[in-house]
């Protein structure tokens, strides 16, 4: 009996092609695992209604973690009208998959490492190495939003003296969308950071907010992160506006480290965080709960390349080394790494991102070939 079961949602456009990749390189290391196949995503939607399936979600409770491909993801207007007809007009409303899962499973923590690994053409500096701790279930994302307002929660809000302004603009002239932070979420993500800091000996933890406007929302977690830094007085503690963190992160990357946000602006600053080295084909994701674990690149489905085995498999590849460190085989996560990183250093095969001509599989051949080597 395989010591893992690990769910496999491929998803939409590139995310059977990088998936694809991903399973080269688990077969080449041997992981004992058995490996299970769930339907998520666009096409689920469209005939079903539903994005993710009540059997999926059973998949993953049955098993030790997933690793996820890639989902398209509509506005709800776009996605009524590619509902199948006989769905059409029932009054279902489209959610996205993945942000489902992070909140039914309570992923409350997701990790983006982002780092700069030497012989990269697209590096911004070749010495960036930043982790990015973003609050998951909580924030903008939980989707509490208003369209057109009903009249209840506008007499409600009106009692805000803020509120005076949009006293006359019509009710269906009007969306609102609350932003919702609470102490637990935020104590948890923040600690998670610092410990995280301990336990890998990183240089500074920074609180990336905007409590001189969001004054009660951001103004909370900056709070809470206060009172954490605290405790660990060995780790230099700093706070830092999101505009700004935007300015710092093109300006000095290299004099930040662990960076921890809410939902929204964690969602931002980590995208921007990718792209200084080498964008969203070197970017990996962890969404970690207390007992469950789902692990993507933060690529979108690129739908356009679907099938063409064309796109830069190393954002999925080191989210197979993220997932490896999570079940606790630290050693295989290591000679991972270290395969990926001589590939890219050595630049014999590379994706037309990267100026090559290799494929997606290629990629994933040179990988899984070095790590048998090493």
């Amino acid at each position: 009996m395989s010591r893992y079961h690990i769910a496999i949602l491929p998803g939409d456009g590139i995310g059977k092609d990088v998936m694809d990749a991903a399973r080269i390189v688990l077969d080449t290391i041997a992981l004992d695992a058995e490996y299970l196949p769930g339907d998520i995503g666009w096409e689920c939607w469209k005939n079903e209604g539903n994005p993710l399936p009540d059997r999926t979600k059973q998949l993953l409770r049955e098993t030790n973690c997933c690793l996820f491909g890639a989902i398209t993801s509509k506005p709800n207007q776009d996605a009524q009208k590619e509902l199948k007809p006989a769905l059409q007009g029932k009054g279902i409303v489209y959610a996205s998959p993945i942000v489902q899962l992070r909140q039914e499973f309570n992923l409350h923590t997701n990790i983006r490492p982002c780092k700069a690994y030497p012989g990269n053409p697209l590096n911004y500096r070749d010495d960036i190495d930043l982790v990015i701790f973003r609050e998951n279930t909580e924030d903008l994302y939980t989707g509490v939003e208003f369209r057109p307002v009903p009249k209840p929660v506008f007499d409600a809000l009106m009692t805000h003296k803020k509120m005076k302004a949009f006293a006359t603009t019509p009710l269906d002239e009007m969306a609102i969308s609350c932003r919702i932070i609470t102490k637990k979420a935020s104590q948890t993500i923040i600690r998670n950071a610092f410990q995280y800091a301990q336990q890998h000996k990183r240089k500074s933890v920074t609180l990336v907010e905007k409590p001189n406007v969001l004054r009660e929302t951001s103004g909370l977690m900056l709070e809470e992160g206060r009172k954490i830094a605290a405790e660990y007085p060995s780790i230099p503690f700093k706070e830092v506006n999101v505009d700004a963190m935007c300015m710092w992160l093109v300006k000095n990357p290299q004099d930040y480290d662990i960076l921890v946000s809410s939902n929204m602006f964690g969602d931002i600053i980590s995208d921007l965080a990718a792209q200084l080295v080498g964008g969203l084909g070197f970017a990996s994701s962890g969404n970690i709960g207390d007992s469950y674990a789902v692990f993507e690149p933060t690529h979108g489905s690129a739908p356009k390349y679907a099938g063409q085995y064309k796109v830069n498999p190393m954002a999925m590849l080191l989210t197979v080394k993220l997932m490896l460190e999570w079940l606790g085989e630290k050693k295989l996560a290591a000679h991972l790494e270290q395969a990926i990183a001589q590939v890219i250093k050595e630049g014999k095969v590379r994706t037309y991102d990267m100026g090559g001509t290799n494929t997606t599989l290629d990629v994933a051949r040179a990988v899984a070939s070095t790590f048998e080597k090493r």
